[in-house]
């Protein structure tokens, strides 16, 4: 597996891309993610914006992209890997290049519910330590 930082948008990583927010926006917190995430920038911009800022990072087994990963301001915002090629370690891949840079990330989001990356985070010996409650 190859992991690397995105520098243009792809048919593949669109596609990664839209799987990704829809299975999001499903989830309880989904959407709230989604608008941190994007803060200012429209909806449809912001893969684009956020490759340009140098956030996303890739990772390709042979030509296929099979995960990406958020990360900003040390933070790993979201991580998606398809679904057809989870717990092969593509997440682990992607967290072990972000850990090895000269700032690597700090925090981590995870949904509400989402045991699977809560998992993850807790296997590299990150514990959680804030959960924001809201009443609607």
């Amino acid at each position: 597996m190859i992991v690397s930082p995105v520098t243009q948008t792809t048919t593949a990583l669109k596609s990664l891309w839209d799987a990704a927010t829809s299975e999001a926006q499903k989830k309880r917190g989904g959407e709230a993610l989604l608008l941190t995430i994007r803060g200012e920038s429209a909806p449809r911009d912001l893969l684009k914006r956020l490759i340009e800022l140098g956030c996303v990072w890739s990772c390709h087994d042979g030509d296929t992209i099979v995960g990406l990963v958020i990360c900003r301001n040390r933070v790993i915002e979201t991580i998606y890997v398809d679904r057809h090629h989870r717990r092969r370690g593509v997440a682990r891949a992607m967290i072990d290049e972000l850990r090895a840079l000269a700032s690597p990330p700090l925090d981590a989001y995870a949904l509400p519910g989402d045991r699977g990356t809560k998992s993850l985070y807790e296997s590299i010996g990150w514990k959680a330590r804030l959960l924001t409650m809201r009443g609607e």
